[in-house]
């Protein structure tokens, strides 16, 4: 396992100054968003000397990119913006290549018009379910013809609301295309706060083989979510690192949902609960 970090926690003029601020942190692995090279998330094009850029960047600073970030409301009530993006991901996938990665992390959404994190009770609903296997068979077919892994990530204020929902989505799809992005701090609902490590072993039995991705975001003692930085919450670091080392878990531990002031203490906090 490698500690990492959203590599839009350094607001920097120039890409290659916020991987200068992630390598002095000892940080050699970021997720990544095409927003740090001034184009949206989900870009109508990406000029080859960007993507070569960004790959001589990191190449230098031997910082590797674990994933992309192609999130966007994949259950959308406005059809046409759901379509716009939809038309966008192929772009993201060849660029995502020549950056040389092969993982897109998606936001399963939400019925909510404004926020695609914000729940809706319309979630729920059997339509909202349809279009997001509808939204993810498209995802799919892109993933298959660019060599990509789709990077789905369990929410409780998206379609995708439980670690339930994400294993009847995998089951449902039925394909290796679809993986897991697994942050524990986004499995509470309000009231679960008393049940740390009952809903992370649950994450972990139901999900554990799928998940190519960790997240490393706390969780604060009121339910809140990334409003304190890791190791000033109350989730329980120790099971879930070593959980994930006991299974075989090789991927990047990625931190996000803090200040660039908090990364110095949350690194060496993490560093000093991984497994050796």
């Amino acid at each position: 396992m490698q500690l990492g970090i959203f590599a839009k926690t350094f607001s920097r003029a120039h890409f290659r100054q916020a991987l200068d601020a992630v390598a002095s942190h000892g940080l050699r692995v970021v997720h990544f968003n095409f927003n740090c090279v001034g184009l949206p998330t989900l870009p109508d094009k990406v000029e080859p000397a960007v993507t070569a850029n960004i790959r001589a960047d990191c190449a230098a600073r031997d910082i590797s990119i674990t994933g992309v970030s192609g999130t966007f409301n994949m259950i959308n009530p406005d059809a046409q913006a759901l379509r716009n993006h939809l038309t966008r991901l192929p772009t993201l996938a060849v660029a995502t290549r020549e950056i040389g990665c092969d993982l897109i992390t998606l936001c399963t959404g939400t019925r909510d018009p404004e926020d695609m994190w914000r729940a809706h009770p319309e979630n729920s609903s059997p339509q909202a379910w349809r279009d997001l296997l509808r939204s993810m068979g498209e995802a799919i077919v892109i993933a298959e013809q660019h060599d990509i892994v789709l990077g789905v990530e369990p929410e409780t204020g998206n379609v995708v609301s439980s670690v339930r929902k994400a294993r009847q989505l995998l089951d449902e799809l039925q394909s290796r295309r679809v993986k897991i992005v697994l942050d524990p701090a986004n499995l509470f609902h309000h009231g679960d706060v008393g049940r740390v490590r009952d809903r992370i072993e649950e994450a972990f039995q139901l999900l554990g083989t799928d998940i190519v991705m960790a997240h490393a975001k706390e969780l604060a003692p009121d339910g809140s979510v990334g409003t304190v930085p890791p190791g000033r919450g109350i989730l329980d670091w120790n099971y879930y690192l070593d959980t994930l080392a006991r299974m075989n878990f090789s991927g990047a531990i990625v931190m996000h949902g803090l200040s660039e002031a908090e990364v110095p203490a949350a690194t060496r906090f993490l560093r000093s609960k991984l497994p050796d």
